[in-house]
């Protein structure tokens, strides 16, 4: 994982999904639906038999819910993966509320302390700042307080969640900075971000890589969502999706136009999905979502078949105009 001494498989897991509904204090769903405990843990143990050993979180996530059923799933093979997980909003645990964010160095270390108790661990691997426009100069002093979490042994390395290249390297300045974590799938490239991580020896690693479900191909025109699914009311930064759950009707036609290469070589359309961002850079570590075993063992299966090849990007790219 980047500059850092951490190794993780070519594909992590993404917990968003598994953290259950919760919501905004006006309403706006911030989960997506529904979960199954049961299902989650078994999901988890199975991705782990698969050889999935980075799992990524955050205390937002179901407000501690994801954090709570990863540590459990987990149980004595602890030792056996990465953990990361990302602070800088306020929760309401009991409400399932976001109540807001705190960007102070004095509640990171009490986000720290929270999410160490309900992920039942004495370090986390890698912490990750949450508010992706914080501001460069208040980044600058959190970066140094996550130098001294490292120092005192409770986290192993640091990274952003931003999609802002800028911001991203004010991070990247600090000794143990081992990653970045921003979306990145084959509708939406970030080459200003790959650039960044190559420049600086960092890990890419990617939300967003199967376009919050679009790029599975499970999607069509007009197919609704579950109630409490954030897909069903999207906020600004959620694109692909419009109020009422529904597909856009032009990412849907260039999932279509892609369907042919991205599942060559007999993958699913979400494995081809996979196997554009390994093939885009070997930085990428790609964290998709899951709610059930199925879901990992299909997203697991992508790493056997490895990255497209040169010529098969050069088809994306002619196929999206790039």
């Amino acid at each position: 994982m980047g500059r850092s001494a951490i190794e993780v498989s070519a594909l992590g897991f993404g917990c968003w999904a598994i953290g259950g509904e919760w919501s905004t204090t006006d309403g706006q769903p911030l989960g997506w639906g529904k979960v199954d405990d049961e299902e989650s843990v078994r999901a988890v143990r199975r991705a782990l038999d698969l050889g999935v050993t980075f799992f990524d979180t955050a205390d937002a996530y179901g407000t501690g819910h994801s954090e709570r059923v990863l540590a459990r799933a987990l149980g004595k093979r602890r030792a056996d993966v990465v953990l990361a997980t990302k602070w800088g909003n306020v929760i309401d645990e009991e409400r399932r509320l976001l109540l807001g964010s705190d960007d102070s160095p004095a509640y990171a270390r009490r986000a720290l302390t929270a999410s160490l108790r309900r992920l039942d661990t004495d370090h986390i691997d890698l912490y990750q700042l949450h508010l992706s426009d914080a501001e460069p100069e208040r980044a600058a002093e959190l970066r140094e307080i996550c130098e001294e979490f490292v120092r005192e042994g409770l986290i192993r390395a640091y990274a952003w969640s931003t999609d802002d290249p800028a911001r991203a390297a004010v991070f990247a300045e600090g000794r143990h900075c081992a990653a970045v974590q921003h979306r990145l799938n084959v509708v939406q490239d970030a080459p200003e971000l790959l650039a960044l991580c190559e420049e600086s020896n960092l890990a890419s690693i990617n939300r967003s890589p199967l376009a919050m479900g679009l790029l599975t191909g499970r999607h069509t025109g007009g197919q609704s969502l579950a109630s409490g699914d954030i897909r069903t009311s999207p906020p600004a930064w959620l694109s692909g999706f419009s109020r009422g759950g529904g597909a856009d009707t032009d990412w849907l036609r260039q999932v279509e136009a892609l369907r042919d290469v991205l599942t060559s070589d007999g993958r699913t359309p979400a494995q081809g999905a996979l196997a554009w961002i390994w093939a885009r850079s070997p930085r990428t570590v790609p964290i998709p979502g899951f709610r059930s075993v199925a879901q990992a063992e299909e997203n697991a299966g992508a790493i056997a078949k490895g990255p497209l090849t040169s010529r098969q990007l050069a088809e994306v790219d002619r196929i999206l105009g790039r």
